[in-house]
């Protein structure tokens, strides 16, 4: 079994030089995910040009680790916007998104991009009765926005009951990580510059340009556009009081059962506790993707590691054979008004682009980010522009969310050296971490299978906040805005570009 994804796995592996030199563009694209390469191809396609900078490799993040659904079916949602913000809205969300869908089997087509595309049915099901009606007022919104969504009573999915579904025609499913990789492939042949292990470090706006730094060197641009996933520069857009992280996990199994007996099409459950399924083609298999167990960054409940047990023990009830061939997990922003941001970044900063807070949608909503922001930096009129607008103050009215989202601590560890007391270290079991007390001091300390010791100040490097032991994939996850870090401190996810600063270790026998 592979602890990696089957999109990972099944995808070659890049090697773009990294940033060594000052160089001009007119647009500098920060992130390598799929908002980044559609923004590029869109505006190379139309003559400007892009350089791309990737602080690892391109494609390794949350792209390379979705369940890859394009689909404008973002679970029972339309019910919501007409509630929040009127029909109207309703239908130009609805409509961006299978724009999105369109505008990506156009590229596909006309590139012969060879990703696995498949045109899927997509399903919300309902396991009882309340929830059923919700799907029935669902299918009431939309068909008033004249969507020709169906309601499915006889509908075969490894659940114990389901009552009903609301049934998307003609969406699609992919492997994103072939597809962003083909992209920058045709981006970098037509004059794109894209640049691996590149990690920005600051952004200053001069003269009517930004100074985009990375690896001591300097990339001067008109345009901005950070698609880093969450956004890394905190002011003065504050997105970080707007959004939190959300963690979720997959599964790829081998049923062990004949091609026609597994599910045919995308299905998500319309309430918690979440789990959605599809298929997916890997060399001679047709392998079930199962995805759930779904949790905010760093405030699991109970055992990380139990998530994906949960997963494979509930598929083999219903598969008992069933064969663990790929597990992953990743997290993606949600925006306390759940719909995403996209467009200017800041009123004070022009010509500065935004695209986060996908909420687990980013495959077709990338696709509408990518299309605004070029057609915003292109100077084209793009009317989705007001429906996605990043400098909304409307979602601070949700005060419950926006004050978890401002519970910063701003304390610092003043230490770098400690001498922990041996009863202290041997609490903590090999292979294992936490955060434990010296001295008064909070200290993060990860003891590896083979026994040696590794500390770090705790907190995290975007604004503070006290970090959690994700014993799963020993990693260090603040709570507060998603920030990820390995077990010697390294950045593995945004907004953070600080490292965890190390403590050294002296022995108290």
């Amino acid at each position: 079994m592979m602890e990696k994804s089957l999109w990972i796995a099944d995808s070659c592996e890049t090697n773009y030089p990294e940033l060594k030199e000052d160089i001009n563009a007119e647009v500098c694209i920060i992130g390598g995910g799929i908002v980044g390469a559609i923004t590029a191809y869109l505006l190379e396609k139309n003559g400007v040009n892009v350089v791309v900078l990737e602080k690892d490799k391109i494609c390794m993040g949350v792209t390379a680790n979705s369940t890859a659904k394009l689909t404008s079916q973002h679970g029972l949602f339309y019910k919501y916007l007409e509630n929040e913000n009127g029909l109207n809205f309703a239908k130009k969300y609805l409509e961006s998104n299978e724009e999105g869908i369109k505008l990506a089997e156009k590229i596909i087509k006309e590139e012969t991009i060879d990703c696995d595309y498949e045109k899927k049915d997509a399903y919300v099901f309902a396991t009882n009765e309340s929830e059923l009606k919700k799907i029935e007022e669902e299918i009431d919104v939309l068909k008033r926005i004249n969507y020709d969504a169906e309601l499915e009573k006889n509908i075969d999915i490894p659940v114990e009951k389901c009552l009903g579904a609301v049934k998307f025609k003609n969406q699609a499913q992919f492997n994103s990580r072939k597809y962003v990789i083909e992209l920058f492939k045709i981006v970098s042949r037509i004059g794109g510059k894209i640049y691996e292990n590149s990690k920005v470090e600051n952004i200053q706006h001069d003269n009517a340009a930004y100074n985009i730094s990375a690896n001591g060197y300097n990339v001067k641009a008109k345009n901005v556009v950070i698609s880093t996933h969450y956004p890394i520069k905190n002011f003065p857009g504050m997105y970080f009081s707007k959004m939190y992280q959300d963690k979720s996990y997959a599964i790829a199994v081998d049923t062990k059962q004949d091609e026609n007996e597994i599910i045919d099409g995308m299905f998500i459950q319309s309430c918690d506790p979440v789990i959605s399924f599809r298929t997916a083609k890997y060399k001679d298999k047709n392998l079930l993707i199962v995805a759930g167990s779904g949790h905010r960054t760093g405030q699991a409940e109970g055992k990380i590691e139990d998530s994906f047990v949960n997963l494979e023990n509930y598929i083999k009830k219903y598969y008992p054979n069933a064969e663990t061939k790929f597990k992953w997990s990743t997290e993606d922003c949600v925006t306390l008004d759940k719909v995403p941001y996209i467009g200017q970044f800041s009123n004070l900063l022009p010509n500065m682009y935004v695209a986060t807070g996908f909420k687990k949608w980013g495959m077709s909503t990338s696709h509408v980010a990518g299309k605004l922001i070029s057609d915003l930096i292109l100077g084209k009129e793009n009317e989705y522009v007001d429906i996605y607008k990043a400098t909304r103050l409307e979602p601070i009215k949700n005060i419950k969310e926006f004050g978890n989202m401002l519970k910063e601590s701003t304390y610092s560890l003043l230490i770098n050296k400690i001498k922990p007391a041996k009863d202290i270290l041997e609490k903590i079991p090999l292979g294992d971490g936490g955060i434990v007390e010296i001295d008064g001091d909070k200290v993060g300390i990860y003891k590896r299978d083979d026994g040696e010791i590794f500390a770090v100040k705790p907190y995290c490097g975007h604004l503070g906040c006290l970090v959690s032991w994700n014993n799963l994939e020993k990693t260090w996850d603040c709570p507060c805005h998603g920030s990820r870090y390995d077990y010697m401190g390294n950045i593995i996810t945004e907004p953070t570009v600080k490292k965890l600063e190390k403590i050294n270790i002296e022995y108290d026998e």
